[in-house]
């Protein structure tokens, strides 16, 4: 992971800079752009609107430590990764089934605080880490139906509508002068909308698709386009197997011309390796064309596996100019 933070940019400098630099050569890779600005500005938003609770955020969703909040870990290794330069009060275990052996590791790392759903998570951690400090977990109804807080504007039910709802519920049963230390996991809340993913065009085919009911020969068959990206389902694009909130949408990296033709397209991986997008409408592109897709770092990075060799993309790390 390559770490650039480019000082009094925004986001949208760097993406530029660096699809310049990458289109004068053949290194044309696939890369994210993550603006640390972005997430800053998620932070003071929480704290404004859910000042008594605590985000301890989950590896699975982003293994990225530039995220200044506490850290949620479901094992061993997870556990490893935050050992260094990390607080050990700010490291939480939420496995809600965890083995006793890693129970032991936890606690010979000095990671304190564990959580339990059940009544038999108690003992085993009475057994392997008697000093444990326990932590329940309650699941509430946004939970069960949802997964985790929005973590991007293009959604129906936005951020504060939520919090709207938790703050009196939180004032009512557990009260400030209760004692109760509330913490939560924000889910895709912090990450997802500060990661851009940019990728290539790498290869591309015209499908003719026949038109029914149609007596016009020019309207008779409609043109398709299949554009092949440099990224794939088990890579970056996992999110579409796995997250049923993914919302994957393409962009152009320049805006289209008013009078530009717009054609049914299709955005794949490399050769078998699945569907992307279906059914966009875009201008045609050709290859080398740079396409962007926002809002693509809940849970994608942890996730992406170098199958057959393909390496993840490198992530260039900017502070946006507003938060300066």
């Amino acid at each position: 992971m390559e770490n650039n933070k480019g000082k009094g940019f925004t986001a949208k400098d760097i993406l530029d800079q660096k699809i310049n630099e990458a289109s004068s050569s053949d290194d044309k890779d696939a890369f994210y752009v993550t603006d640390l600005g972005d997430v800053l500005q998620k932070h003071l938003r929480w704290l404004k609107a859910l000042p008594r609770v605590t985000p301890f955020s989950a590896v699975k969703c982003n293994d990225s430590r530039a995220i200044g909040t506490g850290h949620d870990r479901a094992s061993k290794t997870e556990i490893q990764l935050v050992q260094s330069g990390v607080p050990l009060e700010r490291v939480i275990y939420t496995n809600s089934c965890k083995q006793v052996l890693q129970i032991k590791f936890a606690a010979s790392s000095g990671v304190q605080m564990m959580t339990f759903d059940s009544e038999v998570e108690p003992l085993k951690v009475a057994w392997g880490h008697p000093k444990a400090k326990l932590v329940l977990g309650i699941a509430t109804d946004y939970s069960k139906a949802r997964g985790s807080f929005p973590g991007s504007e293009d959604v129906k039910l936005k951020f504060e509508e939520i919090t709207s709802v938790i703050n009196p519920t939180l004032d009512k049963h557990y009260p400030a002068d209760s004692g109760v230390c509330i913490i939560a996991k924000p889910g895709r809340y912090y990450v997802a909308s500060a990661f851009t993913l940019e990728v290539t065009i790498i290869d591309k085919k015209l499908v003719w698709r026949e038109q029914t009911g149609s007596d016009d020969e020019e309207e008779a068959s409609e043109q398709i386009f299949m554009y092949y990206v440099n990224n794939r389902v088990y890579g970056s694009f996992n999110c579409i197997l796995y997250d049923d909130h993914a919302q994957v949408k393409p962009l152009l990296q320049k805006r289209p011309k008013p009078e530009e033709k717009y054609y049914s397209s299709s955005i794949w991986g490399p050769t078998c390796y699945g569907c992307l997008v279906e059914g966009c409408d875009v201008p045609e592109v050709h290859v080398s064309y740079w396409m962007l897709f926002e809002n693509m770092d809940a849970y994608t990075v942890a996730r992406a596996s170098t199958f057959n060799g393909f390496q993840r993309p490198t992530i260039y790390y900017v502070m946006s100019r507003p938060v300066w």
